[in-house]
């Protein structure tokens, strides 16, 4: 049997009570606070990491938000998946393939995979 449209919207406004949410992520907000803290903290240092290796690539300056994504996307992948070894290696590879598509230099990414990530290139099928 269908569920009326009415009980449907009562559900949704019981569901949205904002009093509720914010009680409950006042009682999160310090944790939360605290871990992301440690995290911008350290998504810093490898956008620093990133932009070092594109100073010295000669990288012109309008390409650097392409870069850092493409840094991001990689800290996302070893940091937030935890995607590792060979596995990580080809994850890297795919990501690359795109970004190149998208007009950035293969070597460059290449630099930033294995000098900032410690990722090693996948190995050969």
């Amino acid at each position: 049997m269908p569920i009326d449209p009415v009980r449907r919207v009562e559900n949704w406004d019981a569901s949205f009570d904002t009093e509720a949410m914010k009680a409950r992520l006042d009682k999160k907000r310090a944790a939360m606070l605290a871990r992301v803290q440690s995290v911008f903290a350290l998504i810093a240092a490898m956008e620093s990491q990133v932009k070092q290796v594109l100073d010295l690539a000669g990288v012109s300056i309008i390409l650097y938000p392409s870069y850092l994504s493409f840094g991001r996307e990689l800290w996302h992948l070893t940091h937030g998946r935890q995607v590792s070894g060979e596995a990580a290696a080809v994850e890297a590879e795919l990501l690359i393939v795109k970004w190149v598509a998208r007009g950035l230099t293969r070597s460059v990414l290449e630099t930033i995979r294995t000098g900032v990530f410690n990722i090693a290139p996948p190995a050969s099928p």
